[in-house]
């Protein structure tokens, strides 16, 4: 009886152990807003974009230290900008120029959890530059939420999500061979030949 509490508090904490480091991501994600788009600025010129960073898209999150990354699209200049906090919470400014006109690639690491890409913008004109399998180009659309996946990161949720699954998955067979190899034993204590 006890050797049977014993294993089942034992798998009970086995469980815990799993399924702690899912709670503890969670929530992990913020959101990030721009007051304006890229397209159209002279080279050279700055862009004055203030980003606004949300917690899960609604508490503002203040004392973090976002970047602007721009790219050429060949990759060949790549440039960061520090974005400075601005007065109201969550609002952080920054001043990026792009050295060169042509298309570039933009993203803004939030300086929370990830980086958030944008659809790539015409430097010196003033068409939008339209992205591959996309149906608007580098407008509104772009502003709203990553379109270019090119990052290392990958999807936290998901990845929180399988591993809470493989918690469970791994409770479950541990209760099922405690529960086979305790099905074999006899019930009472043994008698004696």
């Amino acid at each position: 009886m006890f050797r049977r509490s014993m294993m089942r508090a034992a798998l009970a904490a086995a469980s815990a152990l799993l399924v702690l480091p899912a709670i503890a991501g969670a929530g992990g994600f913020a959101t990030v807003g721009l007051s304006s788009l890229p397209d159209g600025t002279a080279p050279g010129k700055p862009w004055h974009v203030t980003l606004t960073i949300l917690q899960h898209g609604r508490t503002p999150m203040s004392s973090l230290k976002p970047t602007v990354r721009v790219a050429s699209t060949d990759g060949q200049t790549v440039r960061t900008f520090a974005a400075k906090r601005a007065g109201k919470p969550g609002t952080y400014t920054a001043d990026v120029v792009f050295p060169s006109a042509g298309r570039w690639r933009y993203s803004v690491d939030d300086g929370f959890t990830q980086t958030h890409f944008y659809a790539p913008v015409a430097i010196g004109a003033s068409a939008a530059v339209p992205v591959p399998g996309s149906q608007s180009g580098a407008g509104p659309a772009g502003a709203n939420g990553p379109v270019d996946r090119d990052d290392d990161g990958g999807n936290v949720a998901a990845a929180l999500a399988v591993a809470v699954v493989a918690g469970l998955a791994a409770a479950l067979v541990a209760f099922l061979l405690v529960r086979r190899r305790d099905s074999g034993r006899p019930a009472g204590p043994a008698a004696a030949p």
